[in-house]
């Protein structure tokens, strides 16, 4: 049986990096994400977690990158959940 992760799954111990057809805007509440392959906007809804998606391409994996910016307990929970689903968006992608 296989142990790597298939293809298309969030796998928080991978190194990921925001997508090189995404746009961040810095806001208030967070960022606004903008895909320019696919048209979609994304709301990154806290200013850590748009700190961590411009983060992640400067460590070795999603854990690394919380780590780096402090995320714990269940706020930790919360961002790879949020992490995943802009993986899903096509937001951020592995490297």
């Amino acid at each position: 049986m296989s142990t790597e992760p298939s293809v298309g799954r969030f796998d928080p111990e991978r190194p990921y990096r925001c997508s090189p057809q995404v746009a961040l805007r810095p806001e208030s509440f967070g960022a606004l994400a903008y895909h320019f392959g696919t048209r979609r906007l994304s709301f990154l809804k806290s200013p850590l977690l748009a700190d961590v998606v411009r983060d992640l391409a400067a460590h070795e994996s999603v854990h690394a990158a919380l780590d780096h910016r402090g995320v714990a307990g269940t706020e930790r929970a919360a961002h790879v959940a949020a992490l995943a689903q802009l993986a899903a968006a096509g937001t951020i992608e592995p490297r």
